[in-house]
């Protein structure tokens, strides 16, 4: 199967990454701690290091994580521009619905 790059500024893949508990808490030890090893990520969470790998790989794909360093002692680091792009378009979609909101309010106070 062959993996697709995000397209800048689409949500889909960071939305996709993120449903899965798991991989919520690698970032959220990649954000706390900084960049790091599988081997030390894999300490951390009550998964395989196999599934720890397989959930980067996920994370890599939606470009929340970046990898520096050869493959023994890869360092993997969270990239928060994709969850930055995601945050807005949640913030466009919300601005889109309050305007809907306010003029769906204003017809029903015109007609009571």
């Amino acid at each position: 199967m062959t993996q697709r790059s995000p397209e800048p500024g689409d949500p889909d893949p960071v939305f996709e990454a993120l449903a899965d508990p798991t991989r919520r808490a690698v970032i959220e030890a990649l954000a706390d701690d900084g960049p790091t090893t599988l081997s030390d990520l894999t300490r951390r969470l009550p998964v395989t290091r196999q599934a720890v790998a397989k959930h980067l790989a996920v994370l890599q794909d939606a470009g929340l994580v970046d990898t520096s360093g050869p493959v023994r002692g890869r360092m993997y680091s969270f990239t928060p521009q994709p969850l930055t792009d995601a945050m807005t378009w949640i913030v466009d979609v919300g601005a889109g619905w309050d305007e809907r909101l306010a003029r769906l309010k204003r017809q029903v106070e015109r007609r009571a």
